[in-house]
């Protein structure tokens, strides 16, 4: 039993196997982060689904159905019969220009923040010589009484107050739902006076006051897209597939304009049926919450093999060079502070600022650690080397969570020191010769 004591390589298989058994507690702390942000999102999605979704808007769209004889063989009769089938004409409007301002809350469900907002739109444009002649479909057999302008709105819940149309200086109510799902999967839509001679220009307009949360998207669907958005909050985040041609954010809001013409876009102005989808151009703008706790804490988490390995290896190297023997079990309950550590980082957090809560964090494990530390070393002068080092390791994991383009840099570098300086101090010393002798 006292060889094994005074051996080296068992000390060394020791605190490996230690290691290998305080990654358990670490991946745990790990999966408690993920179940953490889970519920937040829980909390998010059962408010917003009672005040508002992510709203995407799409359109106005005007379509005209007409009639379509396709020839069908009858197998049955031995006869091919023509067959009529009703289709759309989906027209795009020449110039679509949106002015919208966005006025977000939080709200709150248990500890978590939800952002929600109202929004006021004024939606207007025009729709300039309609070009059915494109298609080569005989004017007898279109509907034009049966025209209809849709417009796209990704959750109806949020939709606050009537929506009247103005079209062409003629005033009509929208209707709830969409006639054909071919372009507009969620919507309102409104019949619309379109001349059968399929000429003539038709300017349109409306207002829609619209609740959602979080994000506010557009799909550019005119032939010149021009967006105006102003708001109050100033932490956006510019989303989708086009950024804004300008932008202003401040302390007291941002306001952004986007200005999107046909040719950005992968589909035309006009088409029949589901020819096209046009979803995967949206553009609009996110509003963040200045909270990332679980992001960051989830990085700092990531590092807990670094803490752990390097902290037994400084012990390693108190025993090593000062003949002072650590017991295992005092190397596991330093091991399990220093993943307490991660629970408390976690825990504060989401009570308060996160590097608050990773000062405040930080300390209670280094005053946990150094008290045991000086109790069983019962040396200052290790103590204080111990101590040191592992508040220079906060401080360096601190300075690379607050880095985003530079952390791998950083802690690459950081790494890269470390692990010079621990070849130094230990270029010396006769691994083959060395054995434990406790001076207890």
């Amino acid at each position: 039993m006292a060889s094994l004591k005074t051996s080296i390589m068992f000390k060394v298989g020791t605190i490996i196997i230690l290691i290998i058994l305080l990654l358990i507690p670490a991946l745990m702390v790990r999966d408690l982060i993920h179940e953490r942000e889970y519920i937040q999102n829980q909390a998010i999605q059962e408010v917003s689904s009672k005040w508002g979704e992510n709203q995407t808007i799409t359109g106005p769209i005007l379509s005209i159905p007409y009639d379509k004889y396709i020839k069908s063989y009858s197998a049955k009769d031995s006869a091919v019969k023509t067959v009529k089938v009703k289709e759309h004409i989906h027209l795009l409007p020449d110039q679509l220009d949106i002015a919208g301002e966005i006025s977000p809350e939080k709200r709150y469900r248990g500890i978590y923040e939800i952002v929600v907002y109202e929004s006021r739109l004024s939606i207007k444009g025009d729709f300039d010589r309609l070009g059915l002649d494109r298609f080569d479909i005989p004017l007898n057999q279109i509907h034009f009484d049966r025209a209809f302008l849709s417009l796209g709105i990704s959750d109806l819940k949020g939709i606050e107050k009537q929506v009247e149309l103005n079209w062409n200086k003629d005033v009509a109510l929208f209707n709830p739902g969409t006639v054909t799902n071919d372009v507009i999967g969620s919507g309102i839509n409104c019949p619309v006076q379109i001349s059968k001679s399929a000429s003539g220009s038709y300017a349109f307009e409306l207002e829609l006051d619209l609740k959602g949360s979080q994000y506010i998207l557009f799909v550019p669907v005119g032939k010149t897209t021009d967006v105006t958005l102003t708001s109050n909050w100033n932490n956006p985040s510019f989303d989708g597939t086009f950024l804004p041609d300008s932008r202003e954010v401040s302390e007291t809001g941002f306001t952004a304009n986007w200005n999107i013409l046909h040719l950005n876009r992968n589909f035309p102005q006009a088409w029949i049926g589901s020819l096209h989808n046009v979803s995967g151009t949206v553009f609009g703008v996110n509003l963040l919450l200045p909270v990332d706790r679980y992001q960051k804490a989830m990085r700092v988490a990531k590092y807990a093999i670094l803490f752990i390995v390097l902290t037994f290896m400084v012990f390693f190297f108190v025993e090593v060079l000062n003949k002072i023997f650590i017991h295992p079990i005092q190397y596991i309950l330093v091991g399990i502070a220093l993943v307490v550590f991660y629970s408390l980082l976690l825990a504060f957090s989401e009570h308060m600022l996160f590097n608050v809560a990773y000062v405040v964090s930080a300390l209670l494990t280094l005053g946990l650690i150094t008290g045991y530390v000086k109790a069983i070393l019962k040396s200052m002068n290790l103590t204080l080397l111990i101590s040191g080092i592992l508040a220079i390791l906060y401080a360096f994991i601190f300075t690379i969570i607050q880095l985003q383009d530079y952390a791998l840099l950083i802690g690459s570098i950081g790494v890269f020191i470390i692990l010079g300086l621990v070849m130094y101090f230990s270029r010396k010393i006769d691994w083959y010769e060395i054995n434990l002798d406790s001076k207890k």
